[in-house]
This record gives structure tokens, C-alpha cells and sequence, in this order.
């Protein structure tokens, strides 16, 4: 069965390369030029992988990627963009994206980046973190529900994606052990990548600020080698 292909991109004369390249190499593709347009058909057509432009009319990349998440969480999103400053990629991977290259590119390099996503989905489709984890952990104040990426607050439910969710049970796990960053990125990434690696910092960022109502839990970095996971 062909791998379905979701591609998002306003340009006429790239788009129209992109998309036949990527049929040639035997994809099904929707290509899309307006992002407003495209949670209209997104549940029908059932993308493998979504390709995204950031700069599209009526609705951004960043924002569609928010919209897409929220139905398919661990959907992986490759986002295209002419943009270069470090923030723009970390404002990428905080929207959900796994992947970001930069304007202009090669095909075969967007090949390579496709294949390698739905590589690392069919890794995680078939070996979960902790295949007998329990149902229920007490962390301070807070109850993570691992098999549900579920984490409940004093405040409420906070619902995590696939990635908060093993990333925030490799920490727990350890105790008060060290975790090296390159055992996390090689477990939950697949790879050690400079883009991976960014994207494990907007994943810590956004743990550090669900655990913000409890002042004795505590992520802290111990720079060169990786985290320390703390509940006192």
C-alpha cells in the first residue's frame, strides 16, 4: 500500500515539481495551496506524513500544525521554509512539528527525511517505552497516566502528545539518576540530529511548565551530559 503523503505549499512552480517527484517515487500525494483549506478533506485522506510550507495563505503553517496534532498527535510534520532564525525553528517544533528544512532544498533530501519519519512512526507503532508500564505514577503533586498520555495537575488534566508522554517516563523512571540527552534522542528520536536535539529542548521546556504548581519538582540540565529528573 502506497504511503500517503500530505503536501502543503502556495508556490505553483515547486509544488508542481515536488508533488510529481514525490508520485514518481511511488507516494500518494494531496497537494493543498491554501492552509485553511486543509482540515477539510485531512481526515479522509489520511496522511502517513504531512509536508508543510510555513508561510500560506488564510492559515499558517505553525497553526495548521497546531489543528493537525490535535486530531493526530503523532503524526509526523516536516515543515519547508525560506525562514533561517533559530527562533522560527523553535516556534516549528513547539507547534508539533519532527522535521524542518530549510528553502531551497534538494528533492532527494526530502525524500530521505520522509522515509527516515516513517521509519521512526513504524519504530514507535510497534515498540512502545515500557510495554508493562503502570497504569498510574504519583509524581508530587501530579498523577501521569503513561498508557493514556494523560498527566493530571492540581489544576486539571493536561493531555500529552506521544513524545511528552515517553520522554516524561524515561525521566521518571531514572529516579534521581542522571539520563544522558543522547540516550533520550536515540529512544524517542531514533537519531542524535542538531534538529532532533532542538526539538528535546522545546520538549523539556514544555515539562518544566506543566510541573510549574509543584515548587519540589524540578527538570535540571547538567550541561555535556544530559537531565536530572527531581521530585524532593
Amino acid at each position: 500500500m502506497k504511503k500517503k503523503i500530505l503536501y502543503v505549499e502556495d508556490e505553483p512552480s515547486l509544488g508542481k515539481i515536488v508533488f510529481d517527484t514525490l508520485r514518481l517515487q511511488g507516494f500518494e500525494v494531496s497537494w493543498e495551496q491554501d492552509g485553511g483549506r486543509v482540515m477539510d478533506h485531512f481526515e479522509s485522506f489520511e496522511p502517513d506524513v504531512c509536508v508543510l510550507d510555513i508561510m500560506l495563505p488564510n492559515m499558517d503553517g505553525y497553526e495548521l500544525c497546531r489543528s493537525i496534532k490535535q486530531q493526530r498527535p503523532q503524526l509526523p510534520i516536516i515543515f519547508l521554509t525560506a525562514k533561517v532564525n533559530t527562533e522560527d525553528l523553535v516556534q516549528g517544533f513547539e507547534a508539533g512539528g519532527t522535521d524542518y528544512i530549510r528553502k531551497p532544498f534538494s528533492i532527494e533530501e526530502l525524500i530521505v527525511r520522509i522515509n527516515n519519519q516513517l521509519q521512526l512512526q513504524q519504530l514507535h507503532g510497534g515498540h512502545h517505552i515500557g510495554d508493562n508500564q503502570p497504569e498510574e505514577i504519583t509524581i508530587g503533586k501530579y498523577k501521569f497516566r503513561p498508557q493514556r498520555y494523560e498527566l493530571e495537575a492540581p489544576s486539571g488534566i493536561i493531555n500529552l502528545s506521544s513524545r511528552e508522554g515517553e520522554l516524561l517516563q524515561m525521566m521518571a523512571s531514572k529516579g534521581s539518576q542522571i539520563i544522558e540527552r543522547k540516550e533520550l534522542l536515540l529512544t524517542i528520536w531514533g537519531d542524535d540530529s542538531f534538529f532532533n536535539s532542538r526539538n528535546l529542548d522545546v520538549y523539556v521546556k514544555k515539562l518544566r511548565n506543566y510541573f510549574s504548581e509543584d515548587e519540589n519538582i524540578e527538570i535540571q540540565t547538567l550541561r555535556g551530559k544530559g537531565y536530572l529528573f527531581l521530585v524532593r
